[in-house]
């Protein structure tokens, strides 16, 4: 949304945007990029194929392809260069696990007045399940796989020697960091479900060898080993303001003098703090499947930041097309000389601890 509503026609609009979406999200619930593969279909041959009605195929193809994510030739369709690879799970650059997250979201989302409500995520009640971490895991790392890298090729880690990926999940940006720094050492801090499939991501990765794995439930525990940086990225959302705090002191006595504490999330901006929207839509997800996250502005993020001990809080800046989130990167540095050589990495245990 690039301007505020301000007339009947444009909130109509706005409203009515559910609709292409929904379109995709059935062509994705019928397998349909998957059926076309890289053949070309006539609707007839289509149908008959995925059991559904020609008439109703006909109408969903051709809004498909007016999006852009069909190819239409006459009577025939096909798919297009992303139908055929990140959207068809026959393909290996398929992103089924993202792509199943946000099939779910839709009826999710459904339920907002619920937590309207009673400010409580919608499955408040039901215990963490590890199966559900493990499918959450890999759909962040099919998010990340093209961020990662473009992030980790900006942000300058030269001069250190170990990082910690805090909250890192499938270890897709430590991975990133340690491909760009060849003398990087890395560990990943996560719940041991998360950590398997870090684990699984980084077998055929010869950047692994470098990559230690920490279960730990860092929003209660203190973080073990010391290290140059931390990087602390989509977690901050999921945590309330008193929780990111506390977060931030245990941070800081996990850092080397003059390390690095460097956070990406989804940071509002302005003064009222509603913008980028993207931002601010990403909370209504926090409502839903949080106790208490929400988005944060940059402003009272660094309050918190140097509250908790952290000096020379700066924004980082990152290329707009391959960024996370718009202007999302702060860095808080620990008190102390910054190490003019690397400082000596404490890789700790494994321990069974979980967050």
């Amino acid at each position: 949304m690039s301007s505020a509503i301000t007339t009947f026609e444009e909130f109509r609009d706005a409203v009515a945007g559910y609709r292409l979406p929904r379109v995709l999200l059935a062509a994705l619930e019928l397998d349909l990029f998957t059926t076309v593969g890289d053949r070309t279909w006539t609707i007839p041959a289509l149908a008959h194929e995925m059991k559904v009605s020609e008439r109703g195929l006909a109408i969903l193809c051709r809004n498909v392809a007016m999006a852009g994510l069909l190819r239409k030739k006459g009577d025939r369709y096909s798919n297009s260069r992303l139908g055929a690879t990140m959207l068809n799970a026959r393909h290996p650059a398929y992103r089924g696990g993202y792509l199943d997250l946000i099939k779910s979201h839709w009826t999710d989302w459904i339920r907002l007045p619920e937590s309207v409500k009673s400010g409580l995520p919608i499955d408040h009640d039901t215990a963490d399940d590890p199966d559900w971490r493990r499918r959450f895991t890999w759909a962040m790392h099919h998010r990340t796989l093209d961020k990662a890298p473009a992030i980790a090729a900006q942000v300058d880690l030269h001069g250190a020697a170990s990082l910690l990926d805090l909250g890192g999940g499938p270890g897709t940006y430590a991975r990133a960091f340690l491909a760009k720094n060849p003398k990087l050492h890395a560990t990943v801090c996560d719940r041991e479900a998360a950590l398997e499939v870090a684990r699984e991501i980084a077998a055929g990765d010869p950047a692994g060898r470098r990559l230690s794995y920490l279960p730990l439930d860092f929003a209660k525990d203190p973080v073990p080993g010391t290290y140059d940086v931390i990087w602390y990225s989509n977690v901050l959302h999921i945590y309330s303001p008193a929780d990111n705090q506390a977060i931030f002191r245990r941070a800081l006595a996990a850092l080397n003098p003059g390390g690095r504490l460097i956070i990406q999330d989804a940071l509002l901006h302005d003064r009222e703090g509603l913008f980028p929207a993207d931002a601010s839509l990403f909370a209504v997800s926090m409502l839903l499947f949080t106790e208490g996250g929400d988005t944060y502005s940059a402003r009272e993020t660094a309050r918190w930041l140097k509250a908790a001990g952290f000096r020379l809080v700066r924004s980082l800046t990152i290329k707009g097309k391959t960024a996370d989130w718009e202007d999302g990167l702060l860095e808080a540095r620990a008190p102390g000389p910054r190490p003019e050589k690397p400082a000596r990495r404490s890789r700790p245990r494994e321990s069974s601890r979980r967050r």
